[in-house]
């Protein structure tokens, strides 16, 4: 799946882009600065999406006792932690001609700091405890605990008064956007995807064979490991 997954994402990076760039009509109010979003809202997308699925798979593996799962878990976290960074540094790349500035402390861009932090700490946490398993068992704690933040930051817009708009898509009324917009954060947003299957799944099988690089099954598949 890996090199399928990552043509796919190359294609869909290349087709996004082009609509975003070139296809899209100039915003009447923010004007050509707002292409931004076609960079910073997948990856904010993904950036919580991936969250729920390592907390569901560093989950699976608390409650079976399953490596594989918690493996998974380990795999996912660096690109979920690559994404939050995107679409922060993106957001403030937007933020300076919109609002005037790079940062402000507000709730949207607050939270979404913290689940960069949390990304961190899953990775420090893991790292910091030699034996896989207890490591495996303290990350997933820690991945569940901050399965909260997830929805402050969708909800945050809604929930205090912040500089930060609206969503512009919604699962539940149509999007306040145009069509080739709308298509070009869709494609992008399925690159992102595409991506983050592609480098979880190496970054899974690097894992796989690091910690089981004792089992004979491995000495077979690469003999001096």
């Amino acid at each position: 799946m890996i090199p399928w997954c990552a043509a796919a994402a190359i294609a869909l990076c290349a087709a996004g882009l082009y609509v975003g760039f070139f296809v899209a009509p100039t915003d009447a109010t923010q004007g050509e600065s707002y292409r931004i979003i076609f960079i910073h809202v997948p990856a904010a997308w993904m950036s919580m999406f991936l969250y729920l699925v390592l907390a569901f798979w560093a989950g699976v593996g608390l409650a079976l006792n399953t490596r594989l799962s918690a493996m998974m878990a380990s795999a996912i976290a660096p690109t979920g932690a690559v994404m939050t960074f995107v679409a922060l540094w993106s957001g403030a790349l937007w933020g300076r001609p919109t609002w005037g500035t790079y940062w402000v402390w507000d709730a949207r861009l607050t939270s979404e700091l913290i689940l960069l932090f949390l990304y961190f700490g899953f990775m420090a946490l893991q790292a910091a405890i030699d034996d896989p398993r207890r490591a495996d068992k303290a990350g997933a704690v820690l991945a569940l605990v901050g399965v909260v933040n997830v929805p402050i930051i969708y909800f945050s817009v809604k929930w205090w008064n912040t500089l930060h708009q609206g969503a512009s898509v919604s699962l539940t009324k149509a999007p306040t956007m145009a069509a080739t917009m709308l298509a070009g954060m869709i494609l992008m947003a399925l690159a992102f995807w595409m991506y983050a299957v592609a480098v979880t799944l190496v970054r899974v099988r690097a894992i796989i064979l690091e910690r089981e690089r004792r089992s004979d099954w491995i000495k077979e598949l690469a003999p001096g490991a």
